[in-house]
Formats: C-alpha cells, sequence, structure tokens
C-alpha cells in the first residue's frame, strides 16, 4: 500500500513537472515568435532585411496561434469541468464587455496619475513597445494590437486554467484567477514592484472575464481594444 501511494505521488509529481514544462514551451515559441518583431526595427534602415525578419516573425506568430488554439479546444474536449467554450454572443454580453474595458481604462487612467505624479515610474515594458512602435509603427502595432492577444489569452487564461486549477470549486476558481493574473503582471514586468501589481491587476480584468463569459473570445476582444487604446 505505501508503496503504492508513493508511486501515485511520484507520478503525479511528475506530471504537474511535465505540465509545467509544456506551458513553459508555449510561451517560448510566444516569445520567439515576437522577438522576430523586435529583430525586424533594428533593419529598419534595411528594408530588404526587414521585410525577411518579419515575414519569419508573421510565419511563426500563425503557427503558434495555431497550436495553442488547437491544443485549447483538445483540451475542452478531453476535460472541461467550466465548461468552457463557444457561447451566444447578445447585446447584453456585449454591453457587458463594454463596461469591463471602461473599468479597464479607468484603472489605466489612475496609474497614468500615479506615473505624472512620480509615484510610480514608467513601466520598461511599456518603453520598449513605444520604442518598437517608434521603429516600425504599422508592423508592431498589428503584432501588439492583435496578434500578440490572441497568444496571451490562449497562454495565461485558456490553455493555463485548464492545465492548472482545473476543477470547478471555489478554491480553484479563485486559484486560477490570481494566479493567472499573477503571472500575467509577471510576464510584463519582470520585478515585484507596484507595475507589476497594476500588471497583476489588469490579468485580473481579463482573468475574470474569462471565468465570467465562459468564451475566451471575449477576453481576445477585450485585451485588443485595450492594446490598441494605448497604441492611440
Amino acid at each position: 500500500m505505501n508503496n503504492m501511494k508513493q508511486r501515485n505521488l511520484t507520478n503525479y509529481v511528475l506530471n504537474r513537472i511535465l505540465t509545467v514544462v509544456k506551458w513553459l514551451a508555449l510561451i517560448f515559441v510566444y516569445l520567439f515568435g515576437s522577438g522576430f518583431f523586435t529583430l525586424a526595427g533594428d533593419y529598419a534602415n534595411d528594408p530588404g532585411k526587414a521585410q525577411t525578419v518579419l515575414g519569419m516573425g508573421m510565419v511563426i506568430t500563425a503557427l503558434a496561434i495555431v497550436l495553442v488554439a488547437w491544443l485549447y479546444n483538445r483540451q475542452l474536449k478531453k476535460n472541461n469541468p467550466r465548461s468552457f467554450g463557444r457561447k451566444p454572443i447578445t447585446y447584453k454580453k456585449i454591453l457587458k464587455l463594454i463596461l469591463i474595458f471602461i473599468g479597464m481604462v479607468m484603472f489605466q487612467y489612475f496609474w497614468q496619475i500615479l506615473i505624472a505624479s512620480n509615484i510610480i515610474h514608467e513601466p520598461a515594458n511599456q518603453q520598449a513597445v513605444n520604442e518598437e512602435v517608434l521603429k516600425m509603427p504599422f508592423w508592431n502595432n498589428i503584432f501588439a494590437g492583435l496578434l500578440a492577444p490572441i497568444l496571451e489569452e490562449f497562454l495565461f487564461r485558456g490553455i493555463y486554467m485548464n492545465y492548472f486549477f482545473n476543477k470547478n470549486n471555489r478554491l480553484n476558481n479563485i486559484l486560477a484567477l490570481v494566479v493567472s493574473a499573477l503571472l500575467f503582471g509577471f510576464a510584463h514586468e519582470l520585478q515585484f514592484d507596484l507595475n507589476w501589481l497594476m500588471y497583476s491587476a489588469l490579468g485580473l480584468f481579463l482573468s475574470g472575464t474569462y471565468m465570467y463569459f465562459k468564451d475566451i473570445r471575449f477576453n481576445i476582444a477585450l485585451h485588443m481594444m485595450n492594446n490598441l487604446l494605448s497604441l492611440i
């Protein structure tokens, strides 16, 4: 009996480790694809090289989107205790999504006040995005406003919540919401400071939206609206 318990514990730990490795591998694929858009900016004065690098980045990013979407849908078919999936889109849901978006905008306005008051410094992530957009405005706006939200929602909400805390009870739902938000914050601010908390709060808006609507399309739309607004 003890040997069986030990074997079960060992298998559980190995499965958890494998799950973490698979999720991190998907994060790496996303970062690898986004890296080509950054690299293309370094060749802004050489259109030939820039187009080649951008082409590679677009292909890798497109393949990454296809991969994560396929994995996500396969997960839902295998085990989906929270009933995530495509839900009917109604005017009432659209209105609720707009209200959530307004809440995100107001929160970020408060964040900007803190930055302008020198209470918080401007996030390094936002500085890097602004620099890349200046180098190649059109393509980096396409990536930041349209492509990145798709991948990030699949990775930090869809696939993440199915890989981890995949039980429909209060504890797992709260952990899924909070840990997903904290990881999202850390992905945008690589140090534990006030900006990390602010990014995590944005992640909580998104994870809460996913848990409420149970349809990742609403998250992607919300994330796109938020990113596109910040690029205006």
